[in-house]
């Protein structure tokens, strides 16, 4: 098992970097949450997971060790593969992910691409008492308690903006602004995208 690399970031996209490691380059597939955090850095580390199939070794990257760790509890649950695993973390931080399981909220996570309503509710079935026992260990933005945000970013979310960069323009906006309605946090926020 190769636990993380640390090296080079040759050549990254959205969806892979290759790290080069002692004169060996790795290709590594990553989710847009990762990407966003390395895409400014020369090198780095990434804790990975290697994933062995029949037909290829697949290694897959994440910045930190939470993004890890809800990756592998999603492979647990049937019907989710590496793909669909790394789409719901493009679309969604760990913790939020963790959040939206342990709240049953199935309609959040039909708002992933690829993930239907029986999906949604078998993911929830299986992780919630994992995740509620042993809860992701992330700096959960103050965002989540603030349902003047969180009106605004299932807004965003329902114009088809990706909701990492969505939470991110809004983060901007109330830093920059307070006392705002919903509406004009909405279009200030669209301004900052």
């Amino acid at each position: 098992m190769i636990a993380y690399l640390k090296g080079d970031f040759v050549h990254k996209t959205p969806a892979s970097v290759q790290v080069e490691v002692n004169g060996v380059g790795y290709e590594v597939l990553i989710s847009l949450n990762t990407y966003s955090k390395i895409q400014n850095l020369d090198k780095g580390m990434l804790h990975t997971c290697l994933l062995i199939r029949e037909d290829a070794h697949i290694l897959v990257g994440f910045f930190d060790h939470t993004e890890k760790e809800m990756f592998q509890h999603l492979l647990g649950v049937s019907g989710i593969g590496a793909s669909t695993a790394r789409v719901m973390l493009s679309y969604m931080k760990p913790e939020e992910l963790a959040k939206a399981i342990i709240q049953s909220d199935t309609r959040t996570l039909e708002g992933i691409k690829g993930i239907g309503k029986k999906t949604a509710e078998r993911m929830i079935l299986e992780l919630r008492d994992k995740l509620a026992k042993n809860p992701i260990e992330s700096n959960i933005s103050p965002m989540k308690n603030n349902s003047l945000q969180q009106d605004a970013l299932n807004a965003l979310t329902a114009l088809g903006i990706n909701r990492q960069a969505a939470s991110q323009a809004l983060e901007k906006t109330m830093a920059a602004e307070s006392n705002l309605s919903v509406e004009e946090l909405i279009k200030k926020a669209l301004r900052t995208l």
